[in-house]
């Protein structure tokens, strides 16, 4: 893997990331505290550690995929590849903010389930390059599945 493609992957991960934990940061000791849960809501506590893991990871396979790409001359779906991640943490980003800093539950359910699909289809493109390294993304789509669900069960209970 080259250490430019990983900075320029991680580094777009980590804008992301940190725009989320801007958002959020003091929504969650307060308005989201406040909110009716589903019973299957996971601990606060498991959202960091998730999120953490997940966030290496995309930035790990997405630099593996870009490169494979590019070994292969295949610089045209390289550069998809980039922009594809690029949305992805953009709606990534975006549902902290639909969420968290404007309290909009239905349109964050939505956004939920366009971070989902766009996952799914990041996922895609990875088998494309290395099916390795979209087995390790797996889960990131799968969670962001999840997130939809919980999502939309935490608007329908606080409408």
């Amino acid at each position: 893997m080259n250490k430019s493609t990983l900075a320029a992957t991680g580094l777009a991960v980590a804008v992301a990331a940190g725009s989320g934990s801007i958002a959020s940061a003091k929504a969650v000791p307060a308005w989201y505290a406040r909110l009716r849960k589903p019973p299957y809501q996971p601990p606060n506590a498991a959202f960091p550690v998730a999120w953490t893991t997940l966030y290496g990871d995309i930035a790990v396979t997405s630099a593996v995929a870009i490169d494979r790409f590019r070994a292969a001359g295949q610089h045209d779906r390289a550069r998809r590849y980039a922009a594809a991640l690029g949305v992805n943490l953009i709606l990534n980003a975006g549902w902290s903010w639909l969420f968290f800093r404007f309290h909009k539950l239905g349109a964050s359910a939505i956004g939920a389930g366009l971070l989902a699909a766009s996952s799914a289809d990041l996922t895609r493109r990875t088998a494309q390059a290395d099916p390795r390294a979209a087995l390790a993304q797996s889960a990131y789509p799968i969670w962001c599945s999840f997130a939809t669900i919980l999502a939309t069960h935490v608007w329908r209970l606080n409408r």
